[in-house]
């Protein structure tokens, strides 16, 4: 059975009311979360593309690109995607699902609001609604306001990047720890510790963005010290 197929099941048991905890509950066991971080940013996604009020064709694509859809699934995934966008239960509800799910562990719960940040700009606008949305979901996950920055200016055209953000440390750091933190962010950006941790293989090309930025932080960093 494919992960759409499982994704679906577990939609349609919502749809056939029962409760979102409960579903949830079920996916908590590390070989099921692959299905509970899809459902996650499916349904956050979908529910997202209305937030500036019109869900677009780029948004449906860049959903399309978070996850990579084999030609035999596409039915399924887009049955998927319609139950999530017409889903009752309000986004706040499963942004709290999931950082149950995960718990104290952040790094899942930042690879999901990359994907929602993917989402959010595939129409080239930043809307306020996407940033009141984006903001509020990464208050529920307990993501650091310095790494939603990071995150936030990787994507927004007229947000300031910071690479003292990306890398998550303070400017004063010594140079040594900087370095470790970036080896730290290059390991945990690898796509089989994002499996490990429950990342669908589907949505791991995320990986490959953030690893750009990461060492572009590093380089900026190391070059500024040394002049």
């Amino acid at each position: 059975m494919s992960i759409w197929s499982r994704i679906l099941e577990a939609l349609k048991a919502l749809g056939a009311g029962e409760s979102l905890a409960a579903v949830f509950e079920r996916l908590r066991s590390p070989p099921e979360q692959r299905v509970g971080f899809a459902i996650a940013v499916i349904a956050l996604g979908a529910k997202m593309a209305k937030a500036d009020g019109l869900v677009t064709r780029n948004e449906v694509t860049a959903f399309r690109e978070v996850f990579r859809i084999a030609p035999e699934d596409e039915a399924a995934a887009a049955r998927v995607f319609n139950l999530a966008r017409h889903d009752i239960a309000g986004f706040e509800d499963y942004a709290k699902q999931v950082k149950k799910m995960y718990g104290d562990d952040c790094r899942p719960l930042m690879d999901l609001l990359d994907g929602l940040f993917h989402i959010a700009m595939a129409d080239g606008d930043y809307h306020p609604g996407e940033e009141a949305f984006l903001a509020r979901v990464a208050e529920i996950f307990d993501i650091e306001p310095r790494a939603f920055r990071a995150l936030r200016a990787r994507y927004v055209p007229d947000a300031v990047r910071d690479p003292y953000d990306v890398l998550g440390v303070d400017p004063a750091t010594p140079l040594g720890e900087i370095k470790s933190a970036w080896r730290q962010l290059v390991r945990e950006t690898h796509p089989d510790r994002m499996i490990a941790r429950g990342v669908p293989e589907e949505a791991v090309k995320l990986a490959s963005d953030r690893l750009v930025e990461i060492n572009a932080a590093w380089e900026e960093i190391s070059t500024e010290r040394a002049a």
